[in-house]
């Protein structure tokens, strides 16, 4: 059972730094609608609307900044699985950074060719302008998630909190 909270805290944890990431972006005034638009699209999928012609055009939701951001972190702890279920269970008490960031990098392979194409934006933002500056950003976010994942886990380790 300590394996589960410990994976469950090591994927909120890296969500978080994901999070902590975006804000800094906001600080330097680059904007980050990814919540949003996650938010925005399941609210839409509930009623039964997968694909958009594009997102934005969509109207907005009363709900969907934190539907998008339970929907962001029950994803962070999702992926966070791929640790233990790849590289056992060895990682959560020993972990490295190489199978941390191969699994933030895993972790970009939905949104790229799943979910973008249901916002309407194609695959790797290929429907919209500046998709390579688009696709670099996602990239640094997933990244930031899988390096997340490792200072997680080396806090978790630190503080003995499953020991």
């Amino acid at each position: 059972m300590k394996t589960l909270y410990k994976i469950i805290l090591v994927g909120l944890g890296a969500t978080l730094f994901i999070d902590f990431w975006k804000l800094l972006l906001v600080c330097c005034d680059i904007k980050t609608r990814g919540v949003l638009f996650l938010g925005r699209w399941l609210g839409y999928a509930s009623d039964g609307q997968f694909l958009h012609n594009t997102i934005i055009q969509a109207p907005s939701l009363e709900y969907e900044k934190p539907l998008g951001l339970l929907a962001h972190y029950c994803i962070g702890v999702l992926f966070a699985f791929l640790l233990p279920l790849f590289y056992g269970n060895k990682w959560l008490s020993n972990p490295k950074i190489l199978p941390a960031i191969t699994v933030g990098l895993v972790s970009l392979l939905p949104p790229i060719f799943i979910i973008q194409p249901l916002f309407g934006f194609g695959i790797a933002f290929s429907k919209i302008p500046d998709s390579s500056q688009h696709l670099l950003k996602i990239f640094i976010i997933h990244l930031i998630y899988g390096i997340g994942l490792y200072l997680t886990a080396i806090v978790l380790r630190r503080i003995k909190l499953f020991n």
